[in-house]
């Protein structure tokens, strides 16, 4: 199972640099409900939703996502080996949810604090072109 980071499905829907590889989407994907948001805001904020609306809702429909249930919550209010931002603190903690439920997990993210702090937790990390 593929943990997404945002940073990734951005990249993907941006037609950045640096994109996932095509195969990483016939994998299981997995992210927070919080990516969704995160997503409609840069896209609206930049006035794509036009031009890229239905694509958020392809890519969007190809996740699943585990919402912000009370233990994914409790786990974002403690401390974590570095520091990290409010929303890091959302997707670390339901990537720590999934491991603790037994899963198999890997997170694949551009974003090097995700990366820097999902190794300090012993989360491996999935293989992306382009990342740090």
């Amino acid at each position: 199972m593929i943990y997404v980071d945002t940073s990734v499905v951005l990249a993907h829907l941006l037609a950045e640099d640096r994109v996932p590889p095509a195969a990483m989407w016939n994998e299981v994907l997995v992210s927070s409900r919080v990516l969704e948001y995160e997503l409609w805001t840069r896209v609206h904020a930049q006035r794509l939703t036009q031009s890229h609306g239905e694509l958020v809702r392809q890519l969007t429909g190809r996740l699943a996502f585990l919402e912000l249930a009370p233990p994914v919550l409790a786990r974002a209010l403690e401390s974590f080996p570095v520091r990290v931002r409010t929303l890091d603190a959302l997707h670390l903690a339901s990537l720590q949810f999934l491991r603790d439920q037994g899963q198999d997990v890997e997170l694949a993210s551009y974003d090097q604090r995700m990366i820097d702090a999902a190794r300090r937790l012993r989360v491996p990390i999935y293989a992306l072109e382009g990342a740090p």
